[in-house]
């Protein structure tokens, strides 16, 4: 029975998955939201650049929607924002650093000014109606991270965010665990914790240890410099600003995404950036090679970002030379393995020097997350009646549910829940009472228009623009074309059909013959430029946007 002191916890997302995370805690007919992000899809979804939450919990309880609270900028937190906002335009409360982000997204979208945003700094308690929260600071992997304690009128509830405890972090802000302790002092009715990293034994590594490694390769390299790590890793940008400088070398920053989270940070003055080390990518080759290091972005092996662009001599400013060192300052997120082992193959045979995380120390990559030990002390310090591990696959919160009971610290009751479960809180207790509609919704780039399944979201795009397949056949040995490519048209009519038709032919002709060698052995790479080009080919013929689905047949 609900009561004035019940509370509904219902998390719509990011348990029993990687990324978007987004939940709903409900009392006395109000309901405050922490965290909207998004989940990148995989190689097979064609089409589909993100995923984004279902939120009709949300939308069916509109009224009772109150605010939204972020945690921190990671696009698995904030990146559905512009696919919410629409239809719940509530106030939005974040970090500094992480609302910087949140504006260039809104603004991208259009979204900017009708959006209600503030700017929260760490100790601040922002009340809601009937839930106060208070943000402390956390240690992650980009900056400016807090978790969240909210006191609700059934107690109080810790929700961790990401985080790793990071004795030196690069910009000097700590884990506050005298704020932890302090709530847990007083009691804590529960704790939602971040499961990423339950399976990983001992402590995650300071951010800090990887400046030997870093110092060691800028010091030895007598070509370029090229690094990629993520665009939000903003210490680790710092790092790599301050290895420049010491070893006399300008930094070009490539990629769009990285070159706004870097102004972004700069501006906020969370990257210290002396002046004149910064150029423009136009500018490298007025620079002896020894003088350079590039940061490039698709870090994942993301076809046509600016590293793919490098690995496949596709870059318009310069290329790699043999004797460059390439740097890859980041884990392989799962089922990225292939497009990124393609990028290193690419490297090498540019004759470049390649250095990856390969389980070497001091290492390349550390992760923002905290292992076993750290996951221990958190829960040891906030002493929780429940215990609720969030954020990432089942068997990780199952693993961190084991790890709580091996402490002794959690009270009461230990609840592995999944998304869509009401996790509710009274004075009998807390159980999981029953379940919400939850699901991913399709994106496609450059649009708005939510469809909630894929198959959906297809027969909808080939019902109103068709489809068309190009058919290439390339000869594996040669990387060149055996035969003119075919163009198959499903579902559409055109009035000058002859004429489009040849023109698609040609325009498919112009794009393989335009590739590298090594651009045609990569199947992925080509079927995204033979889309790209002909999307915008039709597009601009019949403003239609057929749906396009290459196929490439090695002979």
């Amino acid at each position: 029975m609900k009561t004035d002191q019940t509370l509904e916890v219902i998390p719509l997302g990011g348990l029993g998955e990687f990324g978007m995370h987004i939940m709903a805690f409900r009392a006395q007919g109000q309901i405050i939201v922490v965290d909207a992000g998004v989940m990148f899809p995989d190689a097979e979804l064609l089409g589909v650049d993100i995923i984004v939450p279902d939120i009709a919990y949300l939308l069916e309880n509109k009224s009772e929607v109150k605010a939204i609270f972020l945690t921190h900028g990671h696009e698995d937190h904030i990146g559905a924002l512009p696919f919410i906002l629409p239809y719940l335009n509530v106030p939005i409360y974040g970090s500094s650093f992480t609302m910087g982000l949140v504006k260039n997204k809104l603004e991208q979208h259009g979204l900017l000014a009708d959006a209600v945003l503030h700017t929260v700094k760490a100790k601040d308690q922002i009340t809601i109606g009937c839930f106060t929260v208070e943000f402390f600071q956390v240690t992650h992997s980009i900056v400016d991270a807090f978790g969240l304690a909210i006191k609700t009128p059934a107690g109080t509830v810790i929700h961790t965010g990401d985080f790793k405890i990071d004795p030196a972090p690069i910009d000097g802000a700590t884990f506050d665990l005298h704020t932890l302790a302090a709530y847990g002092a007083q009691g804590v009715l529960a704790l939602f914790s971040d499961s990423t990293n339950a399976e990983h034994a001992g402590h995650t590594g300071s951010e800090r240890s990887v400046y030997d490694r870093f110092d060691s390769i800028f010091r030895s390299s007598k070509g370029r410099v090229i690094l990629s790590c993520f665009a939000s890793s903003i210490p680790r940008l710092q790092l790599v600003i301050d290895q420049a400088k010491l070893h006399n070398r300008v930094v070009s920053f490539l990629g769009r995404r990285m070159s706004d989270n870097v102004e972004t940070a700069e501006e906020l003055g969370f990257l210290k950036v002396p002046p004149g080390l910064i150029i423009r990518s136009k500018e490298i080759k007025h620079y002896a090679r020894q003088q350079v290091c590039v940061v490039a972005g698709g870090c994942q092996g993301e076809p046509l970002s600016a590293l793919s662009r490098l690995a496949l001599d596709n870059h318009k400013d310069f290329k790699i030379d043999e004797g460059d060192t390439v740097i890859l300052s980041a884990r392989v997120i799962p089922g990225n393995d292939q497009a990124v082992s393609r990028l290193m193959d690419h490297f090498y045979r540019r004759r470049a020097d390649l250095y990856y995380p390969d389980g070497s120390y001091p290492p390349l990559h550390v992760s923002g997350h905290g292992s076993e030990e750290e996951l221990k002390l958190v829960i040891t310090l906030a002493k929780p009646k429940y215990f609720i591990p969030i954020h990432g696959m089942y068997r990780m919160l199952h693993r961190h549910a084991r790890l709580a009971e091996k402490t002794g610290a959690v009270q009461e009751k230990i609840i592995i829940a999944e998304s869509g479960d009401i996790i509710r809180f009274d004075s009998t207790g807390a159980e999981i009472t029953g379940k919400v509609p939850v699901g991913k919704v399709l994106i496609d780039q450059g649009s708005l228009e939510e469809v909630g399944e894929i198959v959906i979201r297809d027969r909808r795009h080939i019902s109103e623009d068709g489809i068309v397949v190009p058919i290439i056949a390339i000869n594996k040995q040669t990387g060149m074309m055996e035969t003119a490519p075919e163009l198959v048209l499903r579902g559409v009519k055109f009035s000058d059909e002859e004429r489009l038709i040849a023109e698609s032919k040609q325009l498919v002709i112009d794009t393989v013959n335009a590739s590298s060698v090594e651009e045609r052995g990569d199947w992925n790479v080509m079927k995204e430029k033979i889309r790209k080009e002909l999307k915008k080919y039709f597009a601009k013929q019949t403003a239609k946007r057929p749906f396009i689905l290459p196929v490439i047949m090695e002979i």
